[in-house]
């Protein structure tokens, strides 16, 4: 499949409702590295790089841990019922929420890629970070490149992108970029464009991992150092004349 590369300088839009985060709580955890919500469990989906996967609940209580069949989970996101995962090195895998696989691990049609976060459209297109080199990209299911992005052509550039979320009421992606960038949140809509950005270094260092459980306009990233997962209350950014954004589903459990 030809691969579409998108390396034009994206302008950051000037909306009526800027990006906002408000601080609410925070947890310790050992290693954080890539985050989703789900909220089946009211939890968090957890990857800290080794062989498993943990769910944790809002305030960092253990509920289950996972593997897969690779040799660590760096990605891990919620896809429908199930949950996807990736090593960082061109392998993906589909397990259950018991930790079954769903099927062998696969391979994206580039065969590598330093994936670093990954989350699910509402049609199941995989959209992942990569790192070394730069993208920002949309996979078939089957692991199908439709388009990319170079992150080093956006101002600023994007250079060590490390987590990705969804807003799946408006489609935006939020990406953190870790202290080797510029230690800041990205927000994208969901065509790509750069909407805005917003520091991090007041609430820690080294973003590894981010989620938004949208049904509570909350959003959690995950630091490195200090071993640490912040929620935050969160505004997103949203064009001028637009709606406030409609509450989303949450906590199916509860």
């Amino acid at each position: 499949m030809r691969v579409l590369a998108i390396s034009l300088s994206l302008a950051i839009a000037a909306p009526v409702a800027a990006l906002d985060l408000r601080e609410t709580d925070r947890f310790t955890l050992n290693n954080p590295a890539s985050l989703d919500y789900d909220p089946t469990f009211c939890g968090l989906w957890i990857a800290n790089e080794g062989p498993e996967a943990v769910l944790m609940t809002l305030d960092g209580l253990e509920l289950r841990r996972i593997r897969s069949d690779m040799s660590r989970i760096k990605a891990i996101s919620v896809e429908g019922e199930a949950l996807i995962v990736a090593d960082g090195l061109g392998s993906f895998q589909r397990l259950s929420k018991d930790g079954t696989p769903l099927g062998a691990p696969f391979k994206i049609d580039v065969q590598w890629a330093d994936t670093e976060g990954i989350t699910v459209d509402e049609v199941g297109t995989l959209i992942t970070v990569e790192d070394d080199p730069e993208y920002l990209t949309w996979l078939s299911p089957e692991g199908e490149i439709i388009r990319r992005i170079d992150t080093m052509r956006l101002d600023p550039p994007l250079s060590e992108a490390q987590g990705i979320a969804r807003d799946p009421r408006s489609g935006h992606l939020l990406i953190v970029d870790d202290w080797e960038g510029t230690n800041s949140l990205y927000e994208f809509d969901a065509d790509g464009q750069l909407l805005a950005t917003a520091p991090l270094h007041e609430y820690g260092v080294d973003p590894e991992g981010i989620a938004i459980r949208p049904g509570s306009n909350q959003l959690f990233v995950a630091f490195d150092q200090g071993s640490r997962v912040v929620s935050f209350d969160y505004t997103p950014t949203l064009p001028e004349g637009a709606d406030p954004l409609p509450e989303g589903g949450d906590c199916m459990m509860m």
